[in-house]
């Protein structure tokens, strides 16, 4: 059955993906139409994602944050279905690096880093950073349960030059790079909530206590790496600019989930500037209850 369907779907995401953005994005405009006014796709969820996260806005506010938050979300679609052929060339100049001169600085240093991002923006397409960096570029991801497809999502995602293993391989994947002295960049995700018997941390994140990840801090400082913090903006439909900035060099100077909190912070602040672009689709708030008193 996951062979069918990936022989069913795969050509479909491929000829979709060859399409100019001026295409795609008409087919976006059409899939919000149908997600959001027919299917009502987690519509609650994201209501309710929301208004935890903004008790002080009124319902009017919360429907119209997320009214733009679904038309960013198709657009989302469409962009991941594009990299599977997008040049590298365009690619760069849709997805921009402002200060890119910080991982030259890293790269003196010799240090490996700890790379931390967020689900906002588009987070996908970082698959071009190699293009600034002469440092081992490695995705830490979740695979996929059709085999056939992490398959290709890998291979198209690594085209640039990266790298990509799974979360179960992250330990294993550092300990090799260090044995053959090759410097490294790991990109993490840390936003997300954990699953309760591996949490370690909660925090305070979109005006709730929650779990929180820390794998990307307890990493740094087992291996004494850089801590680089990305933030994505969104310039204009598919164009994107991405903020690079070092949050520590020493992360063993640090308390324990100080560097986590702060990478919250900051991920908090951006949401809260622009909440539409942030992925909201999940039950976020579904272990609020259950933090340590």
């Amino acid at each position: 059955m996951k062979r069918l369907k990936f022989i069913i779907i795969y050509p479909i995401i491929w000829v979709f993906s060859r399409l100019p953005f001026f295409i795609l994005h008409r087919i976006s405009d059409f899939a919000y139409f149908i997600i959001y006014y027919i299917f009502n796709y987690r519509k609650e969820v994201v209501f309710e994602n929301l208004k935890h996260t903004f008790p002080e806005k009124s319902n009017k506010e919360i429907k119209l944050i997320r009214k733009k938050f679904f038309q960013h979300f198709t657009d989302i679609f469409i962009e991941s279905i594009k990299s599977f052929t997008i040049s590298e060339k365009e690619l760069n100049k849709r997805y921009v690096y402002k200060n890119p001169d910080v991982l030259k600085t890293i790269e003196k240093s010799g240090k490996s880093v700890i790379l931390m991002g967020s689900h906002y923006a588009n987070w996908e397409w970082i698959i071009n950073l190699c293009s600034n960096t002469n440092l081992k570029c490695v995705g830490v991801y979740k695979r996929l349960s059709n085999p056939l497809f992490d398959k290709i999502v890998k291979k198209n995602r690594a085209r640039f030059g990266g790298h990509f293993i799974t979360t179960n391989d992250t330990i294993k994947s550092i300990i090799r790079d260090k044995q053959n002295r090759t410097p490294a960049l790991y990109g993490l995700l840390s936003d997300q909530s954990p699953m309760l018997h591996k949490t370690h941390h909660w925090s305070t994140f979109l005006n709730n206590k929650l779990p929180i990840h820390t794998g990307a801090e307890m990493l740094a400082k087992k291996h004494d790496f850089t801590v680089l913090h990305m933030s994505v903006n969104k310039t204009k439909r598919s164009h994107y600019t991405v903020d690079l900035d070092i949050l520590t060099e020493n992360p063993r100077e640090f308390a324990d989930y100080e560097i986590t909190d702060e990478f919250i912070k900051r991920t908090e602040k951006q949401i809260r500037e622009q909440p539409e672009f942030y992925f909201w689709t999940h039950k976020r708030f579904k272990h609020k209850d259950k933090a340590p008193q």
